[in-house]
Parts: structure tokens; C-alpha cells; sequence
């Protein structure tokens, strides 16, 4: 099993860094690994996405199902994909009407050989993902 847990404090509101990090389909354009995005089902309260991972030669894709909590937190379990689970969530507390603290945590295991190539890939893209969305909020909401 492995635990990723990162947070940051931000000057953007929290209902900016929510859309953003719910806005699924535009992961490729800045998150690194991650090749593309299908938006299987979205409603206001569920979002359920497949996510194709590529680096190094390496491609592996899976699906989430996303409870959604407007401005607020995203909670994340796998429903299909090479992991033997996968939870997580994002939480989007409010500081000020222009500051907020964000936190990611991701659980995940996987197994044998083919999990061991998974990890490798997985890991670096999850450990970076606050960071990345920080930067991206910074272009967005400059």
C-alpha cells in the first residue's frame, strides 16, 4: 500500500481550486503522465472519468468515481483499472474569499511485477499533482 498526502495553502478561493481540480478533461493539458481523458458520467454531486496515464513507454489507464461536494471536497475509489484499489480525496478549505487550503490524499496498492511498473509510474504523477494544480491556478486565475 502506498499513502500520498500533500497539501498547500493558496491564493485563490476555494471554488476556484474545486473547478479546477474537477475539471477532469483538461488533466492532459498540464498534469504530466496523463495522455487523456474520457468523461464517462458527470452530474453536480458524481463524476466518473477514465484516466490514461503514459510515461517512459509506459500506459496504463483506469476509471474513478468521483463524489463530488460543491467547492468543498472530492472524494475518489477506483471502479475499474490496474490497481488493486484506489481512494482519495480532495479537500478545498476556505482561509479567506481569495485564500484556501488544499489537501490531497491518495491510497493505492498494487501487486506483482506489472504493479511494481504501475507504482513507478503512478507515484511521481500523484506526489506532484498539488503542485501542478497550484501552478495551473496561477496562469487561470492571474
Amino acid at each position: 500500500m502506498a499513502s500520498i498526502n500533500r497539501s498547500a495553502l493558496v491564493m485563490h478561493s476555494a471554488a476556484q481550486m474545486y473547478d479546477l481540480v474537477n475539471d477532469v478533461e483538461r488533466y492532459p493539458e498540464f498534469l504530466d503522465g496523463c495522455a487523456e481523458v474520457d468523461l464517462i458520467e458527470s452530474s453536480p454531486k458524481q463524476m466518473v472519468a477514465r484516466l490514461h496515464l503514459s510515461k517512459a513507454g509506459l500506459r496504463y489507464q483506469f476509471v474513478t468515481r468521483n463524489q463530488l461536494t460543491r467547492d468543498a471536497l472530492i472524494e475518489l475509489e477506483l471502479e475499474q483499472g490496474p490497481f488493486d484499489y484506489l481512494r482519495g480525496s480532495w479537500a478545498f478549505t476556505p482561509l479567506r474569499d481569495d485564500a484556501c487550503k488544499v489537501e490531497m490524499a491518495l491510497e493505492f496498492g498494487v501487486t506483482g511485477l506489472k504493479g511494481k511498473a504501475l507504482s513507478g509510474l503512478f507515484s511521481p504523477i500523484a506526489a506532484n499533482m498539488v503542485d501542478a494544480f497550484c501552478k495551473r491556478a496561477d496562469i487561470i486565475y492571474k
